[in-house]
């Protein structure tokens, strides 16, 4: 069930009945010269109004722009601050928990965001308000990923690329996929950054000059599609499980 789409009295037979929704987020941001800006919201919208489909849940509207200002060296990257990322996040789960939800997955695809969603879940948790945990979608099956990719890259790489090629194809520029490999950064991660054991980089351009990491010839539709069913099938998992918990295990614990 898609919020949106919804007229009030059934949104209203929908709380009578359930106590869980799930929030689409991501970000609009570069993603190299051969993927579209709104990369990470599509790919969180998706998860998320698959999972719905799937189990009947209530899917709200997709937050599109994160926390994503260490691309904002590149033209039309879209960014808010952490606080007001954190408030807006949580003001939006007190919207939810007044028309009776008090359980929350965040169908998450922008890495930036994770710190923060975390922070307002804790938030919710703390004051007894909801269960609000964050879902990233690629660390729900590591594995697969690994096994699909040489060079997986944690930005624009081809695990991104792939997604984008399943669920829309339209917007890949396919023949900058070479040029997202060449100009990019497509070895191994760790080595640009971590010095010391200290990262010490704070934008994405100071490790790769178009913005992208990993090797995007690598992907295809049908690997995208792999990467989807098997995801999906893990958000699905985590709905049921979070669906049949009792209210009171969801509670803090008193203190000690």
């Amino acid at each position: 069930m898609y919020l949106a789409d919804e007229a009030w009295p059934d949104l209203r037979s929908y709380f009578e009945a359930e106590s869980l929704a799930v929030v689409p987020l991501g970000s609009t941001e570069q993603h190299g010269p051969a993927l579209p800006e709104g990369t990470d919201h599509r790919i969180g919208e998706a998860f998320a109004r698959e999972a719905a489909d799937r189990t009947g849940v209530l899917c709200t509207p997709t937050v599109s722009i994160g926390v994503s200002s260490h691309h904002r060296q590149f033209p039309g990257t879209l960014w808010v601050g952490a606080p007001e990322f954190r408030d807006y996040v949580e003001n939006l789960s007190r919207n939810l928990t007044y028309h009776g939800i008090d359980r929350l997955i965040y169908v998450n695809a922008h890495g930036g965001n994770i710190a923060h969603l975390r922070e307002v879940g804790r938030r919710l948790h703390e004051d007894g308000t909801a269960y609000a945990i964050e879902w990233m979608w690629n660390d729900s099956i590591p594995e697969l990923v690994e096994d699909l990719f040489d060079q997986p890259g944690p930005h624009g790489g081809p695990k991104e690329t792939a997604m984008i090629q399943y669920l829309n194809t339209e917007l890949v520029h396919d023949d900058r996929l070479e040029e997202a490999r060449d100009e990019g950064f497509p070895e191994a991660f760790e080595e640009s950054y971590l010095r010391n054991g200290s990262r010490t980089f704070y934008d994405a351009i100071d490790n790769t000059d178009n913005g992208v990491l990993g090797d995007q010839t690598d992907a295809s539709a049908e690997k995208g599609e792999q990467l989807f069913e098997a995801a999906s099938d893990q958000l699905v998992e985590l709905i049921e499980w979070l669906r049949a918990r009792d209210s009171e295990e969801l509670l803090p614990e008193p203190h000690v």
